[in-house]
């Protein structure tokens, strides 16, 4: 058995940054990665991400930005990169292609069980992310009279998909780039819409990040919020990293022809039923925006506040059942893997 004060599970951003600052106070640790550093972005993200954050939030302890770009958004490719030079930098000892079966308390510590053998460690910090479990509307490839279905973790590009209609189950962030990109690419696209967070890319010529960031929204402790669990089931903002830093929301998606419906209620031999509750989806997302939007204003020492963004338009009639889908891509996630195998 190998020993660790501290044992990190999973090598992403926050693994990465944690290792930096354990090393720097001299304490013992190692980091267990279940594939290479930053596997989730490299394997299960679609090839034209770029990330949500501006360059300038990304900077990891100890490596502030110093690009030439601190507004822009980093590629998916070019953020694994800066995570690898990091690691390296950082001398992380990063142990790859490992995976770690189960975490038990033993004692005063825990014992890991993993594929590459046992660990105790006095500390054991799960940095694989809050939700990494696909969570689709049914089991893919089930039944020979419904659509082809993948996870939006399984998507790549438009070419990967069969020629025909999408259906997109989840209007948060994967969901309305997907959508977007789909629909450019000359598909028919519906977009099943539940329950959404929306803001501009640009308030009152700053990202919104940046008021995010220094109204003190971003450093808050999930323990110290009213209700931690709530806080925990906030859907991801519905924005993108553009270049020209335009917003890609429900609005922009009508625009250019993505068609909107409700949440999706059942799938039963390829039809597709929706929910009614379009309208009370965009209508709680619109009362949202306009809150947070004013707590800026009032933050920034406006007196009146601007026109906001434009409402999104509710369909005077919303598909209540679809027999055509060629595809279907989910984009929830539920629990965390590795935490669900963890135990005391």
């Amino acid at each position: 058995m190998e020993q660790a004060d501290v044992v990190i599970v999973g090598a992403g951003q926050a693994g990465i940054a944690l290792s930096h600052c354990l090393r720097k106070r001299g304490i013992s640790h190692v980091v267990l990665e279940r594939g290479r550093i930053g596997e989730r972005w490299r394997s299960s993200t679609w090839r034209s991400l770029r990330l949500l954050t501006p360059n300038w939030l990304n900077s990891l302890p100890g490596t502030p930005y110093s690009g030439s770009e601190p507004d822009g958004y980093m590629t998916r490719d070019a953020f694994v990169e800066t995570l690898v030079g990091y690691a390296h930098q950082s001398q992380a000892p990063v142990r790859s292609y490992v995976d770690v079966l189960s975490c038990e308390q033993d004692g005063q510590g825990f014992r890991l069980r993993t594929t590459a053998g046992d660990w105790s460690a006095k500390v054991v910090v799960v940095a694989t992310g809050h939700c990494d479990v696909p969570s689709m509307p049914f089991p893919p490839h089930t039944n020979a009279n419904q659509p082809l279905s993948i996870h939006a973790s399984q998507y790549r590009s438009p070419d990967q998909l069969a020629s025909g209609g999408v259906l997109i189950v989840g209007a948060s962030s994967s969901g309305i780039q997907i959508a977007d990109e789909l629909r450019r690419s000359g598909r028919r696209v519906i977009l099943s819409v539940g329950k959404h967070t929306r803001l501009p890319r640009i308030w009152r010529d700053k990202d919104i990040f940046w008021w995010l960031y220094h109204m003190g929204f971003m450093s808050q402790r999930l323990d110290d919020l009213t209700d931690p669990d709530s806080a925990r089931r906030q859907p991801s903002l519905q924005l993108a990293g553009r270049a020209d830093r335009s917003n890609v929301d429900l609005v922009t998606l009508q625009g250019i022809g993505v068609e909107l419906t409700g949440r999706l209620s059942h799938i039963s031999n390829r039809t597709i039923g929706f929910a009614n509750d379009l309208e009370d989806s965009i209508t709680a997302a619109d009362a949202k925006q306009e809150r947070l939007l004013r707590q800026i204003d009032q933050f920034a020492g406006h007196k009146s506040v601007g026109l906001g963004p434009a409402p999104v338009k509710v369909p005077t009639t919303c598909l209540k059942r679809l027999s055509f889908a060629n595809g279907i891509i989910g984009t929830s996630y539920g629990r965390p893997a590795t935490a669900a195998r963890f135990h005391g």
